[in-house]
């Protein structure tokens, strides 16, 4: 009998549980009985089915059903301007289908002379879906045959989305909800491919926070032959590389990246040079696109008689501003009293990309939702956040149907409407940059450092002592790799 009995001082991993956590999902359950009780303590009673992943499973499937019934207008009257605009079921997949030669057997990268906005990967995945649909040609029923294949596969890639920032959160994977649940991801999340490279950056901060550095090199470098964005995670990782002396988790993971993003574009490149060029030429030549702060400052300056900005001008100023962001966020990083973790390195860069963009499509809203799942977990800011985010993404869309129909204005929302609504977006997006800052500096109100945690996330920076930290109000008291060295060698003396 004592063999076949459990240890009595083995314990299990005790979950921390929003609903007792969070001082405003917890209010709310008061509505419905209140907190999770003693007995229902996940880590301590068998859950039987309802696992915590098999919930955010299901969540994700009822979240992606809403979404793809916010579409069902144009499944049903077809992606027509300006009504898909009116209807905000608007989605780049019928467009790009008519319009780029998907419909009609072209295989971006593979098929000369034809043409595609977007990185490699991206490419290869809309073709490849192109594949999947019967028949031939550009017809309304095959238009919305390759919207419904990719909204299934992007559906599929929702989940493991959520599954891999759940374990990424270990204890806090009830944090994963807001992935599961979160408003942008319904309303844009059927936009573009994004959620492609949304999971593929979830996977490799999985890895990464694992320790497996080549994997998430792999995923990272995937990601980013996706869209561009993932690469900015390195930043980040180079910056924690710096602050604890572990130079070869950078290497390794950024030489994992490069090699596999180079293994995705070199193919592309040499068969197809001009349609692998295109998008590099299209990203620096395009004007400010819709909801960028560039894009509303020049609606300003047309109503009010000024000179707008040139793409090339934009493009410095874009640059300047991204790098001036990311030097401010390097010496945070650097400075701060403690260690920052590496969740909110990344959103903070991401972020301060997106702010500063020439262009923003109201899909990159998604970028930031799981990295905010692991920076900084608060429901109260999060859905503030996510329902600004929700006016923006309606006023864009009666924008472009007033744009597109050529309608009075006073049958349509007017141009300042439209700019305050990009404003309240940047404004809140500065808001949850400033809260992440906050955390950062003052660690005693960071909840996923509370109980002795360091960085769950941090992989081989977990618990790492500081190699190097500057100490601005007192520069003697900075820790500096040449004074460790020194004192070590006195020591041994």
């Amino acid at each position: 009998m004592q063999e076949t009995m459990p240890p009595e001082n083995r314990k299990r991993t005790r979950l921390v549980v929003p609903s007792r956590s969070d001082l405003l999902l917890r209010n709310f359950t008061e509505l419905i009985g209140g907190p999770l009780g003693r007995r229902t303590a996940p880590g301590v009673v068998s859950p039987g089915l309802f696992t915590v992943e098999r919930v955010l499973v299901l969540l994700t499937v009822l979240a992606a059903l809403v979404g793809l019934l916010l579409k069902g207008y144009c499944r049903s009257k077809g992606w027509e301007s300006p009504g898909q605009f009116y209807a905000t079921c608007y989605s780049d997949f019928p467009e790009l289908f008519k319009n780029r030669g998907l419909g009609d057997g072209a295989f971006p990268f593979v098929t000369a002379g034809s043409f595609f906005e977007y990185p490699v990967l991206m490419g290869f995945i809309a073709g490849a879906t192109a594949l999947l649909v019967p028949g031939e040609g550009v017809s309304n029923s095959r238009i919305l045959a390759y919207f419904d294949v990719n909204a299934t596969l992007i559906a599929a890639v929702w989940i493991v989305t959520v599954l891999a920032t759940a374990r990424t959160a270990r204890r806090r994977s009830w944090d994963a909800a807001m992935v599961a649940l979160a408003p942008g991801i319904v309303l844009a999340g059927f936009i573009n491919w994004d959620m492609w490279a949304v999971a593929l950056l979830a996977l490799g901060m999985y890895f990464f926070s694992r320790n497996k550095l080549l994997l998430a090199g792999l995923f990272i470098g995937l990601g980013t032959a996706t869209k561009l964005y993932p690469l900015l995670i390195l930043g980040a990782v180079l910056l924690l590389a710096l602050r604890t002396g572990k130079i070869r988790a950078f290497l390794v993971t950024a030489g994992a990246a490069v090699a596999t993003w180079l293994a995705v574009n070199i193919p592309a490149a040499a068969g197809d040079p001009a349609g692998w060029k295109y998008f590099y030429q299209f990203t620096e030549s395009r004007p400010a696109g819709y909801s960028s702060p560039w894009f509303a400052y020049n609606l300003v300056a047309g109503r009010l008689g000024w000179k707008p900005l040139e793409a090339e001008v934009i493009n410095g100023l874009a640059l300047n501003l991204f790098l001036f962001a990311c030097v401010l966020i390097a010496a945070l990083a650097l400075a701060a009293p403690q260690r920052p973790r590496l969740a909110q390195l990344v959103f903070l860069i991401v972020a301060a990309f997106i702010l500063t963009n020439k262009v923003y499509s109201p899909q990159f809203v998604i970028w930031l939702i799981p990295l905010l799942a692991l920076a900084r977990p608060r429901w109260r800011d999060f859905l503030i956040w996510q329902s600004i985010e929700g006016l923006h993404w309606a006023a864009i869309w009666m924008y472009l149907g007033q744009v597109t129909s050529g309608g009075a204005t006073q049958h349509n929302i007017d141009m300042p409407y439209y700019v305050l609504a990009v404003l309240a977006h940047m404004l809140a997006t500065g808001y949850l940059m400033a809260r992440v800052v906050w955390d950062i500096l003052d660690p005693s109100y960071d909840v996923v450092r509370r109980g002795g945690t360091d960085d769950p996330h941090g992989g081989p920076f977990d618990g790492a002592a500081d190699w190097l930290r500057l100490d601005v109000r007192r520069p003697a008291a900075s820790v500096l790799p040449w004074r460790r060295a020194h004192a070590d060698a006195e020591s041994r003396a």
